[in-house]
């Protein structure tokens, strides 16, 4: 797994993941992923566009972590999963917790004014 991070316009935080967020793939990041979603009133967007499977031991990490988001006057929300991860995040209910998003562009405008 392999986690990209940049800083976009109205400080939003964009976390990019590549590769399986499976047990391996979840060790390799959660310290980094974590560190990002630390701090007071921030904005999480979560790119899985190249996310190619997620695991149960995958969610935690993306629902933990917005939890900790929200807990600090956040908002952490999601985007542009592939088909076989979006039916993942759908059967897990991890839909119904946090906001899934088609592309960037959406999710930058709706994740502020959420």
């Amino acid at each position: 797994m392999k986690l990209e991070y940049n800083q976009l316009e109205d400080d939003i935080r964009l976390i990019k993941l590549t590769g399986k967020l499976d047990l391996d793939g979840t060790n390799s990041i959660e310290q980094e992923f974590t560190q990002h979603c630390t701090g007071e009133n921030i904005f999480v967007l979560v790119d899985l566009s190249h996310v190619m499977y997620i695991s149960s031991i995958g969610i935690p990490i993306l629902v933990n972590s917005a939890k900790l988001v929200n807990s600090h006057g956040g908002r952490l929300a999601l985007f542009a999963p592939q088909p076989n991860v979006k039916s993942v995040l759908d059967i897990t209910g991890v839909s119904h917790v946090l906001r899934i998003y088609n592309d960037l562009e959406t999710a930058q405008k709706r994740l502020k004014a959420a």
